[in-house]
């Protein structure tokens, strides 16, 4: 008979993890969430938590739109551009018919919804070149930050002062030649606007399995995760298929609480125009700054405007996950041609998403997903970009069309 007794107890062990990372990352969550209701409303604080998911999200999953299109110019591997079409149509099906009901539980709600012109032409295609010097796009700079690169963290700054320069310059490249913003949910109907964006995005998905196929044989299978469970749950990585859904249904929740998509470069000008004012520079006289919408962000607190805090909860859910995973690890060692690719790449991303009203995921992702003509010409212009980006990143020391 066996003695029960006697039989090794059963240990969970912990995955490993960043004790140090981790501790800060879930005191400023609590301490955030605190302040942020209290200066502000319960609302901005559910807002700061969505952004941390998101940034959570896109860390453990590697989901960043620089990488996957590089992927599929330099290696012809499309999954990552695939998982973006899937997270926009889960938007689109759902932000269509909202947009178009106008408001959702009694909130008014806005689709990011642009005009198509000169400055969307060149604003998207300067990010997409820069998006692929600097190492990242709106979003995976971010999470790299939060995630602790120290390079990112670089772009970061430019991205900064590039987006503030944008401002400065912005109604000059508003004046010239442009159409007016066309939604297609406004002129097509909700229920056809979805069909042609869902036929769009499935078209841009059977041309990378075209590529794909063409230049392997096949797709690429998706390898074996080394860990299951909680210990995937906590370290990653996530798949991107499952991240795709999940963003999707985080930027439908920002809809329906905030009344407006998921945005990110805002917040970024914001930052360099109250830095600015603190350094005696006038921003306030700017046209962009006197605006009365932009007039009032920059005398409140950045606490009160939507696309800072979630920025910032993304920074740290991006934070937390590097931290449960164990990878937080800062490296200070920077080589010149690559900082100097950081800085051109951040400020030319700054620059070029004011000129063309956001980003990879207020242009590209909310911008489609709300039926905005806009957001499919953001992607056309940053893709040509991000390819003439990727030819150029050998100068800077960087992988560009090497496998």
């Amino acid at each position: 008979m066996t003695d029960i007794s006697a039989s090794p107890a059963p240990s969970f062990s912990w995955p490993k993890l960043d004790r140090g990372p981790v501790i800060v990352a879930l005191a400023m969550f609590v301490i955030g969430s605190v302040v942020i209701g209290q200066v502000v409303d319960l609302r901005q604080t559910v807002l700061f938590l969505i952004g941390g998911m998101l940034g959570a999200t896109l860390y453990h999953a590697s989901f960043g739109f620089t990488g996957g299109w590089r992927r599929l110019v330099v290696e012809r591997r499309g999954a990552a551009v695939r998982a973006q079409m899937l997270m926009v149509a889960i938007a689109a099906i759902v932000f269509i018919p909202l947009l178009a009901g106008g408001s959702a539980f009694g909130r008014p709600l806005a689709g990011a919804v642009a005009p198509v012109g000169v400055s969307v032409l060149v604003g998207a295609a300067i990010f997409g070149l820069g998006m692929q010097l600097g190492g990242g796009c709106g979003s995976g700079t971010l999470f790299t930050v939060g995630g602790g690169s120290a390079r990112m963290l670089v772009t970061l700054a430019a991205f900064i002062f590039g987006a503030l320069l944008g401002t400065a310059h912005l109604p000059w490249w508003l004046a010239q030649p442009s159409l007016p913003s066309i939604s297609l949910g406004t002129s097509l109907g909700a229920p056809l606007a979805v069909i042609v964006t869902l036929a769009g995005l499935a078209a841009v998905a059977g041309i990378t399995v075209l590529i794909e196929r063409r230049a392997h044989g096949g797709l690429e299978r998706a390898s074996k995760p080394k860990t299951s469970g909680l210990s995937r749950l906590l370290q990653g990585p996530w798949p991107l298929v499952g991240a795709a859904v999940l963003l999707a249904l985080l930027n439908i929740a920002t809809l329906l609480i905030a009344g407006h998509p998921w945005s990110i470069t805002y917040g970024f000008g914001l930052w360099g125009a109250k830095i600015a004012q603190s350094v005696g520079v006038p921003v306030e006289t700017w046209a962009f700054w006197a605006a009365p919408a932009q007039a009032q962000a920059l005398s409140r607190s950045v606490l009160f405007d939507i696309t800072s805090v979630m920025d910032f909860g993304i920074l740290l859910g991006a934070a937390l996950a590097a931290g449960l995973a164990g990878k937080f690890a800062p490296k200070a060692d920077l080589p010149l041609r690559s900082a100097l690719a950081a800085v051109i790449g951040g400020l030319l991303m700054g620059y070029g998403a004011r000129l063309s009203f956001g980003c990879n995921i207020g242009a590209l992702f909310s911008g489609i997903a709300s039926g905005s003509l806009h957001g499919w010409v953001w992607f056309a212009a940053a893709f040509t970009g991000s390819f003439v980006g990727i030819a150029l990143r050998p100068a800077f020391g960087l992988d560009g069309f090497k496998k």
